[in-house]
């Protein structure tokens, strides 16, 4: 399999060199480079696999634009909710306007929206102004569907099921140069009740260790000081490979590689994180004291129709032994309110898991009944009002007990790697705790992409205001 993958990253590579020289050609005939913009929506891994497809449209020639009025326009699309592809179709009818003035504008479509048929049979009836369509398995084919795309003329899809392939060491544009996200493995295979992920994104495939580790190392050798190891369920990184590896396995190796500072990693499913795996986190000098760990519900009973595979007791019992081990860690979640057939009792469970926990900051989400999954074919939908309800009285309480969280550190001083300029005021830079919150504090930009001792002081909510700590 790795020689089938490596012949294919040749063979883009071919691609890549033909597609150059079409570039070329083609900013000739107009007097100017030609200009791309890469629009992402939803997660971290859509970001990354946004980095890829930036870097292959740098090396052939384009230049990048904030302008979605360019010579080539792409949606990186999210289908975790169906709003999300409506917003998709309102923008596409803004680059038709721009087509319309501009008829050699190439406008492309690519991730989990892609992977639905219904969405297709869309795009071909409504929108059949686009150029070029393809999902989140052949990504890596961009450079060979871009260039067929720019001497056919004719819209393009290229949609696969599934696949076994990992096909990686293509060009990335990184957004950061001092940190980036790594992908550790792809797919997913909890198939939890109200997710459309592991339809859109296939079946669990890991990345080899050895892979990983020297696009880490070599990533490190670029300047990166921080990573985010990526993946649907990275607690599950290593099943079907040959080698004996599991995730914690893995963070100990990625531990040992030289100049690599902070290592950070998502998402943590509850039901396989590991004592091995505490136990690496707590002797851990460079992995971030933060876990994200998605909760959901807080009722036993809705967590056996969300299909989660773990109670409310295995959850809080699992948060003792994390915080046994890493008493300084900070724990984030996600809570889905009004679950099909929730009920008020199932909703103060939710809420005493909440207090129980003290979760330093949690994303709260309406349950939105998504078309094609288990979950939107079941009985008892929860009424809007209700659900409205109880997603205040959850929020007041998790912003509550996230306040009290983030106040505890007031005075103390932490290490944070240094991300960028304020936005709102340039003489403050912004930068990150290991325990993902924000500062803010007084300095330049010459100190982006280090990491400072900054002592924390003053709580503003959910952010803090700081002073570098000579």
């Amino acid at each position: 399999m790795d020689n089938i993958n490596n012949n294919e990253t040749n063979r883009q590579y071919e691609y890549i060199d033909k597609l150059k020289e079409k570039v070329a050609e083609l900013s000739e005939s107009k007097g100017r480079q030609l200009t791309y913009n890469v629009t992402t929506f939803g997660c971290q891994m859509n970001a990354r696999d946004s980095e890829k497809l930036r870097g292959i449209l740098e090396q052939v020639g384009y230049v990048s634009t904030e302008d979605e009025n360019a010579d080539f326009c792409l949606y990186n699309t999210c289908t975790v909710r169906e709003n999300a592809n409506n917003k998709v179709y309102g923008r596409l009818g803004v680059l038709y306007s721009y087509k319309k003035r501009n008829p050699d504008m190439i406008i492309a479509l690519c991730g989990c929206m892609m992977q639905e048929e219904v969405v297709i049979n869309k795009i071909k009836e409504s929108y059949n102004f686009v150029d070029l369509i393809f999902g989140t398995h052949n990504i890596f084919k961009f450079a060979e569907l871009l260039y067929n795309t720019l001497i056919s003329h004719g819209q393009i899809i290229d949609i696969w099921e599934d696949t076994d392939k990992i096909v990686e060491k293509l060009p990335t544009s990184r957004k950061y140069s001092f940190k980036s996200g790594i992908n550790i493995m792809f797919g997913c295979n909890n198939f939890c009740s109200y997710c459309i992920v592991p339809y859109v994104r296939g079946r669990e495939r890991s990345r080899q260790p050895d892979e990983i580790i020297d696009e880490i190392t070599s990533l490190v050798a670029d300047g990166v000081k921080e990573i985010m190891l990526l993946g649907q369920n990275v607690n599950s990184y290593g099943k079907g490979l040959n080698e004996d590896i599991n995730f914690a396995k893995l963070l100990r190796r990625i531990e040992g590689i030289d100049g690599l500072k902070r290592i950070r990693f998502m998402t943590s499913h509850p039901k396989d994180l590991s004592d091995e795996l505490i136990d690496v986190m707590a002797s851990s000098s460079k992995i971030c004291n933060h876990l994200h760990l998605p909760l959901q519900s807080g009722s036993t009973d809705i967590l056996a129709k969300m299909n989660r595979h773990y109670t409310k007791e295995d959850y809080l019992a699992l948060v003792d032994r994390i915080r046994a081990k890493v008493p300084d860690i900070a724990l984030t979640t996600d809570i889905i309110v009004g679950f099909p057939g929730e009920s008020e009792e199932d909703f103060l469970e939710t809420m005493d898991v909440v207090k129980k926990v003290s979760f330093d900051s949690a994303f709260t989400f309406i349950y939105s009944k998504r078309t094609g999954t288990p979950a939107a074919a079941m009985d008892n939908q929860v009424p809007e009002d209700v659900i409205k309800d109880r997603f205040d009285r959850l929020l007041t309480v998790v912003q509550d007990i996230g306040r009290k969280q983030y106040d505890k550190l007031v005075g103390s001083t932490h290490s944070v790697l240094v991300e960028n300029v304020n936005e709102k005021d340039s003489t403050l830079m912004s930068g990150r705790l290991t325990n993902n919150a924000i500062v803010h504090f007084p300095g330049d930009k010459s100190l982006i992409g280090d990491i400072v001792n900054v002592t924390l002081n003053e709580c503003k909510g959910f952010y803090y205001i700081g002073t570098i700590n000579e």
